[in-house]
């Protein structure tokens, strides 16, 4: 009798089983499938139709000449630019220095001269000088000058290789939490550990490949990696929290707006200015973590700077993860065990 027991007990679980495979295959389908539409539906409409928006400039020079410019692309391309009038070119590329434009327009005191920041991006650079280069010949000028400023290093012209290293490390870093486990059995400290961990070893390990297929990044090298670091350790604690809140749900959440929503919003080596999907999620936009890792990048090592615009990115972005964190542990400390205690974690 004892035997048929030991037979009837093991024979339930193979049954429970059994009757499961159906709805863990359905699953497997419906959320391959809700992947599948996300990636389509959300880089789709980026890319769908391409067209530049507030792409900040600076002008110098006559106030009537900067109004009949302003007016001409006014009509012409409405909304494509945001303009700003400086009293001095010393000024102008000040701002442009600081980010706070991406090019500059220099009116009066012979040919017309447009200058650009070439690791803004190729997308609102190459708008910038085309856009103004028609205005100025079709108002009758011969020559414009077209000067760069902060072009990226000589192996990487495009900034594309630095794009794909933020790609890299924002998957790569998930991935690391997913590894833990989905449930409860990898507490607070083993989380944070991994995520400071691997934070600091992707930033060691995907800057060092990158300046070894570019040729080298100069004297940027060091700032670009510890903000590659900070950004994969806040996807990390990110991650963490959105696991240890909701389970599988909440590492699906994770993958979908830390991964996806910001890698498509930033506009990647295009640029946010030409995607009309960043236009939903304007904090996404300027403090990018490509833009971020592209500014000590530049070539000759020059820092292009913002740097304080980086280190504020850099001080926000750890905060907000810190600030998760927190609120997800004591989520989770308030939740009654089944027993009536509440939980306590490591």
């Amino acid at each position: 009798m004892a035997q048929v027991g030991s037979i009837s007990r093991s024979a339930a679980p193979r049954h429970g089983v059994a009757a499961d495979g159906p709805v863990r295959v359905l699953r497997s389908l419906v959320g391959a499938l809700a992947l599948l539409l996300a990636l389509i539906g959300f880089i789709g409409t980026a890319i769908r139709d391409p067209r530049p928006h507030d792409i900040p400039v600076g002008i110098v020079g006559p106030p009537a000449a900067a109004r009949q410019i302003s007016a001409a692309l006014g009509s012409a391309a409405p909304g494509a630019f945001q303009l700003t009038s400086y009293d001095s070119e010393a000024a102008a590329r000040k701002a442009l220095d600081s980010r706070s434009v991406d090019g500059v327009l220099l009116l009066g005191g012979g040919p017309p001269r447009v200058i650009v920041a070439g690791a803004a991006g190729d997308g609102s650079t190459g708008v910038i000088t085309a856009v103004f280069t028609n205005a100025f010949k079709a108002q009758g000028a011969t020559t414009v000058t077209v000067e760069t400023m902060h072009p990226f290093a000589g192996g990487d012209p495009h900034g594309r290789i630095l794009f794909f290293v933020v790609v890299a490390v924002l998957i790569s870093s998930l991935v690391a939490q997913a590894a833990l486990g989905v449930g409860r059995e990898a507490r607070w400290g083993p989380r944070l550990l991994v995520a400071g961990g691997f934070g600091a070893l992707a930033g060691l390990a995907g800057m060092g490949s990158a300046a070894w297929i570019a040729g080298g990044y100069g004297s940027g090298f060091w700032p670009a990696v510890g903000l590659v670091a900070l950004a994969s350790t806040a996807t990390g604690t990110v991650v963490a929290g959105s696991i240890r809140l909701l389970g599988a749900a909440g590492l699906a959440l994770a993958a979908l707006v830390v991964v996806l929503i910001d890698l498509v919003s930033s506009g990647g080596p295009v640029g946010s200015q030409l995607l009309p999907i960043a236009g939903w999620l304007p904090g996404c936009r300027r403090a990018s973590c490509t833009t971020a890792s592209a500014a000590p990048c530049t070539s000759k090592g020059q820092a292009w700077t913002g740097r304080w615009r980086c280190s504020r990115a850099g001080c926000w972005a750890g905060s907000c993860s810190c600030s998760w964190v927190n609120w997800s542990r004591g989520v989770r400390l308030r939740r009654p065990r089944p027993g009536g205690r509440p939980s306590n974690l490591a």
